[in-house]
């Protein structure tokens, strides 16, 4: 008898996962573009804007980052901050992006979120059309993460999210709802006040120096649009042919050096920052399509009934 229920257990857990695998749905890469394109424009954003804002959004979902591509159409949301970096390398330069956000990351022994997840980035160009990318969050993850999370209905790992007893918790919804997330690094015994201070050092460059609000200013979730963000951002772009010459040389063998360590696992050779997404990319483009989870199509399908415009049609 017991042998039979584990049978049916395991029958049934297979099903489930052969069901959830069959109906993630594909969307063609100029169907998603139409589909941004129009929610923007039917809130009254300029075609120009509408494309360019589709550009941002389209590059996270290409290299994999879904957190930060169509799941933030219509929002007030940044984008990938590499996005912004990888622009001025894209001319030889190297390109820096910083952000302040809503009050997200709870400092290493608080328990109520006062600083933002404050991404930091920087790209730079390397000899032979290589590059490299920095582009993270300064809490442990982005918050649209735990959003994907309750798209896909799995649990937090461990040090990503706190309730709001300041307790760390593994369920999604609960961490979205109490918007409280660990600094990258997680609890202090595992050095979380490194990211704690790295989101400082951010909110230093976008609103002390530019005037924007501080993070602790900017409620979690405000949506009042008589109350912009009015957060704040720093760019910068510096010449590498101000400096010694040869930087591209020197990157280079430095992405190769990383590159053709030995790595611990055959079957997982050691990467450059930059590579997962640059290998994500080529294989989106050459695929066409995005892959995306049920519950974010019946998000935007949801958003389309309410801004009149056509839903995502998907394969």
């Amino acid at each position: 008898m017991i042998v039979l229920i584990l049978m049916r257990f395991a029958i049934n857990r297979f099903v489930k996962l052969c069901v959830r695998s069959s109906i993630m749905p594909e969307v063609r890469i100029e169907e998603v573009s139409r589909f941004m394109r129009e929610c923007f424009q039917a809130t009254g954003v300029s075609e120009n804007d509408a494309r360019e804002h589709t550009a941002l959004l389209l590059q996270a979902d290409f290299t994999g980052h879904y957190s930060h591509g169509l799941n933030r159409v219509g929002s007030t949301h940044f984008g990938m901050a590499g996005y912004w970096a990888q622009r001025a390398e894209k001319q030889g330069l190297i390109g820096m992006a910083f952000t302040n956000s809503s009050p997200l990351l709870v400092p290493t022994r608080a328990k109520e979120g006062t600083l933002g997840t404050n991404p930091i980035a920087m790209a730079a160009p390397a000899s032979g059309g290589d590059s490299i990318l920095v582009d993270m969050s300064t809490t442990a993850v982005a918050m649209g993460k735990v959003e994907m999370k309750i798209h896909e209905g799995k649990p937090l790992p461990d040090g990503w999210a706190m309730d709001q007893n300041g307790k760390m918790t593994h369920d999604p919804n609960v961490g979205f709802k109490s918007g409280r997330l660990y600094p990258l690094g997680g609890l202090e015994e595992t050095s979380g006040y490194k990211g704690y201070c790295l989101s400082a050092m951010n909110e230093v460059f976008c609103s002390t120096l530019s005037g924007a609000k501080a993070s602790h200013q900017r409620p979690w979730g405000a949506t009042d649009p008589e109350d912009p963000p009015n957060l704040g951002q720093m760019f910068v772009a510096i010449d590498p042919g101000c400096f010694a010459p040869g930087f591209g040389d020197r990157l280079a063998d430095c992405l190769s050096h990383w590159r053709n360590l030995p790595p611990v696992d055959p079957s997982l050779p050691v990467l450059a920052p930059g590579d997962k997404e640059r290998s994500h990319f080529e294989q989106t483009n050459k695929r066409g399509t995005i892959v995306y989870e049920a519950k974010q199509i019946e998000s935007c399908a949801s958003l389309a009934k309410q801004l009149g415009v056509k839903p995502i049609l998907t394969l």
